[in-house]
């Protein structure tokens, strides 16, 4: 099983939108997925329909107390399931070891008996669980507008990957939530900083179409597929795809 980890310092920047669009068009794809929703806000989940069960509570879990089976969730999908987060998710960094940065490690092996794909929908933080989620992924996808603050967060990052020594090959950036009617934002498009980690080809636009994902509760493909949002995930599907070799 791949996993494969949307994650920025940053919030706002699209992470939940796409950890969706690929789940999705993964499991259209008939790769056996599942999506974790390690966010608080539980956005991912909410766009999925989705709700924790009693069954699943995170406390249970990240103690080894309860299988992860517990927590997985069938969405009505082919190929795709969800395990959902809620308000105690945010927890998580108490519940961790401080000194194991492999316990979501840990916790993703069992699924690999039933998926090809794990996709992690995660917190804006540098924590605990940043580091276990570090630890974990085969790549880390970064969500960037094109705008100072969400490469200043970016550089936060790359900073935080270099004194630690990880490994900065995991990383991969894409331009998010892009409005190449904005001069900046075509600047930085069209010449990204050379500091940027390996810069995938997909430009995932700013559009109310994305925004309807709330709506719909369904990724953009569903509902708008000749749309240039839908095109935009479909190619960063690609990317990941051969990233990860599926």
């Amino acid at each position: 099983m791949k996993t494969l980890a949307l994650y920025h310092l940053k919030g706002g920047v699209g992470k939940t939108a796409a950890a969706v669009n690929i789940a999705c068009l993964a499991a259209k794809a008939r790769i056996p997925t599942v999506l974790w929703d390690l966010d608080p806000q539980g956005a991912a989940s909410w766009t999925m329909s989705a709700t924790a069960t009693e069954a699943g509570k995170p406390k249970a879990l990240w103690s080894g107390n309860a299988p992860i089976g517990d927590w997985v969730q069938e969405t009505g999908r082919s190929n795709l399931s969800l395990i959902p987060a809620d308000l105690t998710t945010r927890h998580l960094d108490i519940w961790l070891r401080k000194d194991d940065p492999d316990t979501l490690k840990q916790l993703l092996k069992p699924l690999s008996e039933h998926y090809a794909l794990c996709v992690l929908d995660c917190p804006p933080s540098l924590s605990h669980l940043a580091e276990n989620i570090f630890a974990a992924a085969d790549r880390v996808l970064l969500p960037t507008v094109p705008t100072h603050l969400s490469l200043r967060a970016l550089k936060q990052l790359l900073d935080y990957f270099g004194d630690n020594k990880l490994p900065r090959d995991k990383l991969r950036a894409f331009w998010s939530l892009a409005d190449r009617r904005r001069g900046l934002h075509r600047a930085l498009i069209e010449a990204p900083p050379k500091s940027m980690p390996k810069l995938l080809r997909a430009v995932v636009p700013y559009s109310a179409i994305i925004e309807k994902m709330g709506e719909h509760k369904a990724p953009v493909e569903d509902y708008a597929s000749d749309h240039p949002a839908a095109e935009a995930y479909r190619l960063l599907w690609q990317e990941v795809k051969a990233e990860l070799k599926l």
